[in-house]
């Protein structure tokens, strides 16, 4: 007759399962929770994740009341930092690179931060001849000229103003409207609504030298 244990020793298997529940770490980035081991947090040991984790860390980090780590910044590009922790590899969905940097900074990944710059540089130090200018056309009055030109970011550049306004009878010089075309270069192709920019933008200029 078979014996029955009613008191079995745990195995060494379980002990560990139950052990490691304190292995996992939840962080509240910028309202965004992230589930992570500490082993993944650890893989950068300079790291400002790393130094989080530590009981006896000496970084001042508040927590919410899941007991998530509060950290304010983007989630979108933390996420392809913690990635390259898990698995070392930098994968980007379509992010900036320089976002991407930027967070790779703050955290101090410094594998990564050396990967997303010799990245940029290949991207930057690509053939004049990969680069293309897009033209686009905005349609503004007078009084908001100064304010267009001034707050044009992101490689945008004036090209040229063409005034429309006496062609529709908009009245006074005040009310005046005009053309302002802008151009910017790109490493892509261009395609579909950029290449019809392009275009509209070429033919504006035309008009506008005969004015």
């Amino acid at each position: 007759m078979a014996t029955i244990n009613l008191n079995p020793k745990k195995s060494p298997n379980l002990l560990e399962n139950q052990s490691g529940g304190n292995q996992w770490i939840k962080l509240n980035v910028g309202g965004t929770f992230f589930l992570t081991t500490k082993t993944t947090l650890s893989r950068d040991p300079t790291s400002f994740l790393f130094r989080l984790i530590q009981e006896d860390s000496d970084l001042i980090s508040d927590k919410d009341e899941t007991g998530a780590y509060l950290i304010d910044r983007d989630p979108r590009y933390f996420a392809p930092v913690l990635n390259y922790l898990r698995h070392g590899k930098l994968v980007l969905d379509g992010l900036s690179e320089e976002g991407v940097l930027e967070e790779a900074e703050f955290y101090n990944v410094t594998h990564l931060i050396t990967l997303l710059r010799e990245s940029i540089s290949r991207r930057d130090s690509r053939p004049a001849l990969d680069k293309k200018k897009v033209y686009r056309v905005l349609q503004c009055q007078e009084n908001e000229l100064t304010q267009l030109v001034s707050t044009m970011s992101d490689g945008w550049r004036f090209e040229q103003l063409v005034n429309i306004g006496t062609q529709y009878n908009y009245g006074s010089e005040e009310n005046a409207e005009f053309l302002c075309v802008v151009s910017k270069e790109c490493v892509s192709p261009l395609v579909g609504r950029e290449q019809e920019s392009n275009d509209r933008a070429k033919v504006l200029q035309q008009k506008g030298s005969r004015m």
